[in-house]
C-alpha cells in the first residue's frame, strides 16, 4: 500500500501508518499530483483541495481520510463516482470547540477583551464588572457532540440548560440533563444562546431579525458553529440598538470577514475560526484518521464514512436511482411533516428496491430525513447508527409485485411514512423510465410528478376555484409555476385534495402565509429538493 499524507497531522498518526510497513509519502504540495498516480490512500486536512482533476490522476485511490470534520475541500460527488471512500473524524475536536465556546461566553459575561484593552491603554476601569453565569439559562441550538460537551460545562457553572434540536428525543435529552424545547421557547427563555447545529437550507440565517426579536433584551449570542447560521446585518442592528448585550463569534459568513457588519462593534468578540484548533484536538484527529485509513485498507473496516458504502459496479448501477428516490422521499417527509421532531419512520419496498438491497435504500431514506438539522451530517454508512442514537424507530416491510397473479400498480416502489406530533404522513414513489424519481401517492391520494426542485405542497377542500386562486396568488407574488399536480381522495364535492406545485427560481418561504390565506386551503408547506441528477454518466465504485 502507498499512503500520501498531504497535510500536516500528528506525529503519532504518521507513526501508526508507518508501523504497517506500507509506503508513507509526505510530499510537497507541488509533488502531490505526481505522487498520487499510484496511491491507495490520501490523508488531508483543510489545505489540500481534492478536486475532480486530482482524482482523475489517482486511478488506484481507495480512500480519502480527512483529519477533521468538514469535507468542503473534497469533491464528494467525484470521489463517490470513482468509488473512493471518504472518511472524517467527527467529534475529534468536540471538547476543544466546547471549551472555546465557554471561553467566549465568559469573555462576554465579564467584558474581558475591553478590560484588557483599557489596562493596556493605561486606564483603570473597575466599574465594568459584568455578570455571572451562575443562575443564568443557556439555550443550545443543536444538541450533538459539541452541544452535549457545552451542556456538561454549563451545569458545572450552575447554569440551567435548555436546547432545541428536532432530531433529538426527549429521552436522549434527559440523559444529559437538558430540557428539550421548541426553538421559540429557547429563544425567549435563554440568557445566552449558543449555536451548535449544521448548515442546511433549514438552518441558514436561522438567527435572523425575527428570531432575534424573540430573544430577551440583554441576551448574549455565541457562535462556534457556522457563520452562515446568522444574518449578520440583523445581529449588528440588534447589538447597536442594545437589544442584545453582546455577541461572540468564531465563524463568519465570509472568511476572512473584511466586510462583515460585526467587525468594529464594541460589544462583539471575534476569533478567527480556531475553536477546534488546539494541540490536543489536532493530535486526536490526526491519530483517529490514521487508524481509520489503516483499518479500512487492511481489513475493510469502515468508520466515519461520509459518502456511500462500497457496492459492486452492477449493484451500484441498478440501485443508484432508488437511492436517489429514497433520499428525496426522506427529504420530502421531513420537510412536510406536521412537526420537525419525528420519532418513527416506516419504509416499505416493492420490486427492485426490495430485491437489490433494501438496507442501502433504508440508509438513503434516513439520510434524506435526518440531514436537515444535524450537527454531524449522516451518510449511507452511519445513517442507521445515527437514527438509533437519537431514538428514532425504523420499521421496514416489503410488498409483493402482484396479488393472486395480478400486478399491483407500479412494480418497483418505495413508500415512506413518518410519525410526528401524533400524526402520520405517507408518501410513495418510483423511478421513471428516464431514471428520474417520481412521487405516486401522498397519504393514499394519487398524484404523479417529478420529485425535484422547489415544491409547494398544499391540502385543500375539493371545491371549485382552488387551482385558480393558488395560481393567481403565486402570480401576484411574482412566482412562476413549472408544473401543477393535483389529486383527490374521492370525486365528490368537498373531499380532501392534495397538490404539489413546482415553482421556478428562488422562492421566499413567506409565500406559504399567502397561500394559507385562501379559505379552502387547509395546509401549505414549502419543500426544497435537489434538481434531478444525470444518471447516465455516473461511475460505479470499484
Amino acid at each position: 500500500m502507498k499512503i500520501i499524507i498531504a497535510d500536516k497531522i500528528s506525529e503519532r498518526g504518521i507513526a501508526l501508518l508507518k508501523e504497517t510497513g506500507w509506503i508513507i509519502v509526505l510530499p510537497a504540495a507541488t509533488a502531490l499530483a505526481a505522487e498520487i498516480a499510484d496511491a491507495d490512500g490520501l490523508v488531508v486536512r483543510s489545505a489540500t483541495k481534492v478536486n475532480r482533476e486530482l482524482l482523475e490522476k489517482a486511478p488506484k485511490l481507495r480512500v480519502i481520510g480527512r483529519a477533521g470534520v468538514g469535507v468542503d475541500n473534497v469533491d464528494m460527488e467525484a470521489a463517490t463516482n470513482r468509488g473512493v471512500l471518504v472518511m472524517n473524524t467527527p467529534g475529534g475536536n468536540a471538547v476543544s470547540v466546547a471549551e472555546h465556546t465557554f471561553a467566549l461566553m465568559l469573555a462576554l459575561a465579564r467584558s474581558v477583551p475591553s478590560s484588557n484593552t483599557a489596562i493596556q491603554a493605561g486606564r483603570w476601569e473597575k466599574s465594568s464588572s459584568g455578570v455571572e453565569l451562575r443562575g443564568k439559562t443557556l439555550g443550545l441550538i443543536g444538541l450533538g457532540r459539541v452541544g452535549i460537551e457545552v451542556a456538561k460545562r454549563a451545569r458545572v457553572f450552575g447554569m440551567d440548560v435548555i436546547a432545541y434540536d428536532p432530531y433529538v428525543t426527549q429521552a436522549a435529552a434527559r440523559e444529559v440533563e437538558v430540557e428539550l424545547l421548541p426553538l421559540e421557547d429557547v429563544l425567549k427563555r435563554a440568557d445566552v444562546i449558543s449555536l451548535h447545529t449544521a448548515l442546511s437550507p433549514a438552518t441558514e440565517k436561522m438567527i435572523n431579525a425575527a428570531a432575534i426579536a424573540q430573544m430577551k433584551k440583554g441576551a448574549r449570542l455565541v457562535n462556534c458553529a457556522r457563520g452562515e447560521l446568522i444574518d449578520e446585518v440583523a445581529l449588528a442592528e440588534a447589538l447597536k440598538s442594545g437589544h442584545l448585550a453582546g455577541a461572540a463569534v468564531d465563524t463568519f459568513a465570509k472568511e476572512p470577514p473584511k466586510d462583515s457588519p460585526l467587525i468594529g462593534l464594541p460589544n462583539v468578540i471575534a476569533t478567527p475560526h480556531i475553536a477546534g484548533s488546539t494541540a490536543e484536538a489536532q493530535e486526536q484527529v490526526g491519530t483517529l484518521i490514521a487508524q481509520q485509513v489503516r483499518d479500512y485498507l487492511a481489513e475493510g473496516l469502515i468508520r466515519n464514512a461520509v459518502n456511500m458504502p462500497a457496492l459492486s459496479g452492477e449493484q451500484y448501477k441498478r440501485l443508484r436511482p432508488y437511492l436517489d428516490l429514497g433520499e428525496r422521499l426522506g427529504m420530502l417527509v421531513a420537510q412536510a411533516a406536521p412537526s420537525p421532531t419525528f420519532t418513527q419512520i416506516r419504509i416499505r419496498y416493492a420490486g427492485e428496491p426490495a430485491e437489490l438491497g433494501s438496507h442501502v435504500v433504508r440508509s438513503a431514506v434516513l439520510v434524506g430525513a435526518m440531514n436537515f438539522a444535524l450537527e454531524q451530517k449522516v451518510n449511507m454508512v452511519n445513517a442507521a447508527q445515527a437514527a438509533t442514537a437519537r431514538g428514532l424507530t425504523v420499521e421496514e416491510t416489503t410488498r409483493p409485485k402482484s396479488v393472486d397473479g395480478q400486478e399491483r400498480g407500479f412494480p418497483n416502489t418505495v413508500e415512506v411514512s413518518i410519525k410526528a406530533a401524533g400524526k402520520d404522513l405517507t408518501v410513495e414513489g418510483t423511478v421513471g423510465q428516464d431514471g428520474t424519481p417520481r412521487i405516486l401517492l401522498i397519504d393514499g391520494i394519487k398524484l404523479e410528478t417529478p420529485l425535484e426542485g422547489t415544491l409547494l405542497l398544499t391540502r385543500n377542500r375539493d371545491v371549485p376555484g382552488v387551482i385558480g386562486q393558488v395560481g393567481t396568488t403565486l402570480g401576484n407574488l411574482g412566482v412562476n409555476i413549472a408544473t401543477f399536480a393535483l389529486g383527490r381522495r374521492e370525486p365528490v364535492h368537498g373531499a380532501e385534495a392534495v397538490a404539489l406545485v413546482r415553482l421556478d427560481g428562488k422562492v421566499d418561504p413567506k409565500i406559504v402565509e399567502k397561500i394559507l390565506a385562501i379559505s379552502s386551503i387547509t395546509e401549505a408547506k414549502l419543500v426544497r429538493l435537489p434538481e434531478s441528477p444525470e444518471h447516465d454518466s455516473m461511475e460505479a465504485p470499484r
